[in-house]
């Protein structure tokens, strides 16, 4: 298993009440035969090499990247098109979707977030959810060996 905090407890890269939930979800996950976790990152697109560069070196083998809008604190801005300036409501961001074993969980989010982050207002955000089974269609591998 990954490294332990000197209270045993598995350290976690967030602080507050996602690194509370997200050490219950770990927690809750111990024990379970083939425990595994899906981590979205919703991230700038300028970034995206890096992070993938970031997962590989940590041992991630698949993601799927989408395209997608949104906002956040980061909220609209405006742009100039044509000499007319326009309000942007969404701003183009990219989701990652990765599968991992739960053993890897610190170790991704760690990845994500040190290639990710630029210091500034909409470096976007991390995810962090329980999968229940997985299954590779051209074999019928389940669990970890689908991954």
């Amino acid at each position: 298993m990954g490294r332990r905090a000197k209270n045993g407890q598995a350290p976690y890269f967030f602080a507050g009440r996602l690194g509370e939930a997200t050490r219950l979800a770990h927690e809750a996950s111990i024990g379970r035969e083939n425990a595994m976790k899906k981590i979205e990152a919703v991230v700038k697109p300028y970034v995206v090499e890096d992070v993938k560069k970031a997962l590989t070196e940590v041992g991630v083998t698949g993601m799927s990247v989408v395209e997608v809008k949104g906002f956040g604190r980061q909220k609209d801005h405006a742009e100039l098109y044509r000499g007319s300036e326009y309000q942007v409501d969404f701003l183009p961001k990219v989701k990652l979707e990765i599968v991992i074993p739960d053993r890897m969980l610190d170790e991704v989010i760690r990845a994500v977030g040190r290639s990710a982050k630029t210091g500034k207002i909409g470096d976007g955000k991390v995810f962090v959810l329980p999968v229940e089974e997985a299954m590779r269609i051209r074999t019928g591998e389940t669990g970890e060996d689908s991954l």
